[in-house]
């Protein structure tokens, strides 16, 4: 009798140490072995980046250089305006308004809606030079015309994407695919962030939409999840259920957050999920928020002669209210702030979509807003160090678009992504200053192109990192925002 409970605790014995190897994952091997090979991690420059990311200890520096620009600020116009109307003045364009396009002119190249031979389409807007650099520019932006001498514009700008979901990927995260770190992530992954109470990238939307790439324009990717942007709301609470509910205190908060906080450390001590501590940092900003976000987002705060200047309203949402935002979350040490205003896709399907009324509409709301901001920063010494980036995710094409060989209603272009135009101001980039060219027409690059790519390892430079070094190892490759299979150069050229 003795010998079957002998016999049989030992079979529980058994059972109870197969069931225990079961859950002896890679991560707890390592880090229980003797070699000690958990903590060597952790004292690696790594593990040291990691843990002082998650606990709000401190700053993750890998910079290479001393940078130019301390944080940016992402103007995207979500849709791609017609740099024909806007910066890239063709006067020989007008000349072939109205006159049937050159099939050889076409021949060979895609488009996403022109089918047949198209006509051309002149400029819809008078241009006019200005500022002391001479700069031309459209008759639809007065006050941002009042800064046009801290703008550097590059006018070569080109893509080899000229649909809007995997454009706007590109043009966000260097690629194409799902799954890639944007901009802002990789910004916050080398820099950390300089205030641990908001989060070191947010993500402003506006114009009634979320661009066509979704939370992946703002996505952290393959990059560990503290890295992602977090998309904040101008009205109301900045992010859902910031607030706590009905009956719950913060002391009471406070307790439920501990006690949440000491199950995922055990969790952490028990599987070694780099990701578990993720959570637990993500909660604790979560709460400081509760007590910081409030006042970065209330912009009553200001005087009114700001609101007025910004075309601002509290209480609404829109473009101009996330740009008084931004600068507000710039001064408070957020590293990238990343804004999207949806609306600028002129097919001309309808008058009120074309690159006559509808540019104009969007310009309306668009210009007083983007000169405050240059404006503001200006004034409070920031623009010197803040980059800020102003981008379409490609260009419009010089002819008139039709579709199944029919004319549209209005005055509008198609996607074009062998030209168009972006600008940048501040940061360290040369003011009142323009690089590139394109052809007469406004068709082709025929001067210093410029890639997105090449962009993407500009604004990294200016940041202070050396854009081929800021990697991360995921699947065999170490990674990066320039992406591995493009050539890419940073555009010393617009450097100051």
């Amino acid at each position: 009798m003795k010998s079957k409970i002998e016999h049989r605790r030992s079979n529980i014995a058994s059972e109870a140490s197969h069931t225990a190897l079961l859950h002896q994952t890679r991560r707890h091997f390592l880090r229980t072995s003797t070699s000690g090979l958990g903590a060597m991690w952790l004292a690696t420059t790594a593990g040291r980046s990691f843990g002082a990311a998650v606990s709000g200890a401190g700053a993750t520096d890998r910079t290479d250089h001393a940078p130019k620009a301390k944080r940016v600020i992402f103007l995207h116009m979500a849709g791609a305006p017609s740099q024909l109307e806007l910066f890239d003045y063709k006067p020989e364009l007008v000349k072939y308004d109205g006159k049937r396009c050159p099939e050889e002119l076409i021949k060979g190249e895609r488009f996403a809606f022109i089918t047949g031979v198209p006509n051309m389409l002149g400029p819809q807007h008078p241009f006019h030079q200005a500022g002391n650099s001479g700069a031309w520019i459209t008759d639809l932006l007065p006050t941002f015309e009042r800064s046009i001498d801290e703008v550097c514009f590059i006018k070569s700008m080109h893509t080899d994407q000229f649909n809007h979901a995997p454009g706007q990927l590109v043009l966000t995260t260097g690629t194409a695919n799902l799954g890639h770190p944007s901009a802002g992530a990789w910004a916050t992954y080398g820099l950390g962030t300089e205030n641990h109470n908001l989060p070191g990238f947010i993500a402003l939307v506006s114009g009634g939409n979320k661009p066509d790439a979704g939370k992946a324009a703002w996505g952290s990717g393959f990059l560990p999840s503290l890295y992602q942007g977090v998309q904040c709301r101008g009205k109301g609470d900045p992010i859902l259920y910031l607030s706590n509910p009905e009956g719950v205190t913060q002391p009471l908060r406070r307790r439920a957050l501990d006690a949440l906080n000491e199950i995922n450390r055990r969790v952490h001590r028990d599987v070694g999920d780099p990701e578990t501590l993720t959570r637990v940092a993500q909660y604790e900003l979560a709460y400081r928020m509760q007590m910081r976000a409030s006042d970065a987002f209330d912009i009553t705060r200001e005087k009114p002669a700001t609101l007025e200047a910004y075309g601002a309203a509290p209480g609404e949402e829109s473009f101009a209210n996330n740009c008084l935002l931004a600068r507000r979350l710039a001064e408070r040490g957020v590293r990238f702030i990343q804004l999207h205003d949806w609306g600028w896709d002129h097919h001309g399907t309808s008058v009120d979509k074309d690159c006559r009324v509808g540019i104009r509409n969007k310009c309306n709301e668009m210009d007083r807003p983007v000169g405050a901001l240059l404006e503001d920063l200006r004034q409070r010494g920031m623009l010197e160090d803040t980059l800020v980036v102003w981008a379409g995710e490609f260009g419009r094409t010089p002819m008139k678009e039709n579709r199944a060989g029919n004319q549209n209603k209005g005055a509008g272009r198609d996607h074009h992504k062998d030209a168009f135009t972006i600008w940048m101001a501040g940061g360290g980039v040369k003011p009142g200053f323009s690089f590139g060219e394109t052809d007469p027409i406004g068709y082709k690059v025929v001067r210093d192109p410029v890639s997105l790519h090449d962009l993407h390892a500009t604004i990294l430079h200016l940041l202070g990192f050396d854009p081929k070094r800021l990697t991360y190892e995921f699947q065999g490759l170490n990674q990066r925002l320039t992406n591995v299979t493009k050539p890419s150069r940073v555009v010393k050229e617009v450097i100051a």
